[in-house]
């Protein structure tokens, strides 16, 4: 995966209007599923008992689930949501990198090179997730893990770059 440039104030902007939305389309959808099927299959409420309609409600919640779902998956290649799908893209990559990170640091301390592409990729793509998310918090210590990493790849003359990432590199043992 390759990184994009990414327009801030529109990622944000667009990102704030999905999970509006989203959570807005979650809830009324649920309302409307669960109130139809016990309205079809519900049990007739008996004064001072519970209705036992539950599982119905709980289905409608299932279906509203699979239905935004379904709605988002066709909808993640149009314009509005190519910066939502690139992060949401760089979130998994990060994950899958996160589970195999201490092998790759210790591959890395031992200059083999894809170690030390897949970490570049690694810090820099993370990078762009914090400063977009606006989590500070933590930049300052990805920033010096980043400057150790491009120290270290310079000391052994190498011209890496994020751009060399490629998911296969994970795939291989480290």
């Amino acid at each position: 995966m390759k990184l994009q440039e990414i327009d801030k104030t529109l990622y944000r902007k667009n990102m704030n209007l999905f999970i509006v939305i989203l959570v807005v389309s979650l809830v009324v959808l649920s309302l409307l599923l669960g109130a139809g099927l016990i309205a079809l299959f519900g049990a007739t409420p008996v004064p001072g008992e519970p209705t036992g309609n539950f599982h119905l409600n709980l289905l409608g919640v299932i279906f509203s689930l699979g239905l935004c779902s379904a709605v988002i998956y066709n909808l993640k290649d149009k314009p509005f949501f190519s910066e939502i799908y690139y992060v949401w893209q760089l979130k998994q990559l990060h994950n899958r990198i996160y589970r195999k990170l201490i092998k790759i640091k210790a591959a890395a301390a031992q200059n083999d090179v894809n170690a030390l592409i897949i970490l570049l990729f690694y810090y820099t793509s993370l990078r762009q997730v914090y400063e977009l998310d606006d989590n500070t918090l933590t930049l300052p210590a990805l920033t010096q893990d980043l400057n150790r990493l491009n120290a270290q790849i310079e000391s052994l003359g190498l011209l890496l770059s994020p751009e060399q990432f490629t998911p296969e590199l994970l795939t291989r043992p480290f």
